[in-house]
């Protein structure tokens, strides 16, 4: 059985007044996939953002509850963000290169992070093979980042997320901006990439959350309404809600 390596418990969150997220109570295994799925404005981001303390940049946000990385709590006043950030990746809905060259677009965190200059190449053409692009670019790393296609702008920015290992990768609708082919190598690279990471995707397709996911989670109206095997979720849901949403006749 894998461990659970991300949760939340009791997780509520409101900005401003208005509450966004309600009880939460969820745990993500180690080198799985979990899909969070649900209409717009329901809290799936909400949720992913919160455990990569990006609401810390909100001066309305305000968080209680607990939310874990392995036993370690995000929240508690000794953990730092900037290693949190470092253990837990996030990948966002657009592709978001640096304007600089594919080279430094991952070099530059690297050496934000004080890796050894000497193993900085190394670990480049690493994580830029396992983001499946190393073929595409390897003789053009010159080039600026800002040139590629979309979908090879958003497997240069997996690969600006791998490059530091992380424990956890985040994606906030990866491929929602690309092509069904772009789309299709960006769902391979996240079953591959599972093999050494703990992933968690929010998507609003659901032929994708079948295809990608080893768990489902659907939200609504800021609440985990039900949770299991994507095969649960998709073929014997336990809520008429679930039911409803993913047989598309929702609202």
């Amino acid at each position: 059985m894998k461990e659970s390596k991300l949760s939340a418990h009791d997780l509520n969150m409101w900005f401003g007044k208005k509450q966004v997220l309600k009880g939460i109570d969820i745990d993500f295994a180690e080198r799985q996939v979990t899909s969070l799925v649900g209409p717009s404005g329901c809290g799936k981001s909400t949720l992913l953002r919160a455990f990569n303390r990006m609401h810390d940049l909100s001066s309305d946000a305000r968080v209680e509850g607990t939310l874990k990385l392995d036993e370690r709590d995000l929240y508690d006043r000794a953990s730092s963000v900037t290693e949190t950030r470092k253990r837990i990746g996030m990948v966002f809905q657009k592709p978001n290169p640096l304007p600089k060259s594919i080279y430094d677009n991952l070099a530059y965190a690297l050496k934000l992070h004080k890796f050894p200059k000497e193993e900085i190449p190394v670990m480049i053409q690493s994580a830029l093979e396992e983001s499946f692009i190393w073929d595409e670019v390897k003789d053009e790393l010159d080039k600026p980042a800002v040139k590629l296609s979309g979908g090879q702008q958003q497997r240069l920015c997996i690969a600006r997320t791998v490059v530091l290992r992380p424990e956890v990768i985040l994606m906030d609708e990866p491929c929602s901006a690309l092509d069904p082919i772009s789309t299709g190598k960006i769902e391979e690279l996240i079953v591959k990439l599972k093999e050494n990471y703990t992933i968690v995707i929010v998507t609003h397709n659901m032929q994708q959350a079948q295809r990608i996911s080893d768990k489902v989670a659907f939200m609504y109206l800021g609440e985990v309404i039900e949770y299991g095997t994507t095969d649960a979720i998709f073929n014997n849901p336990k809520n008429e809600l679930t039911q409803n949403y993913i047989s598309g006749y929702f609202g």
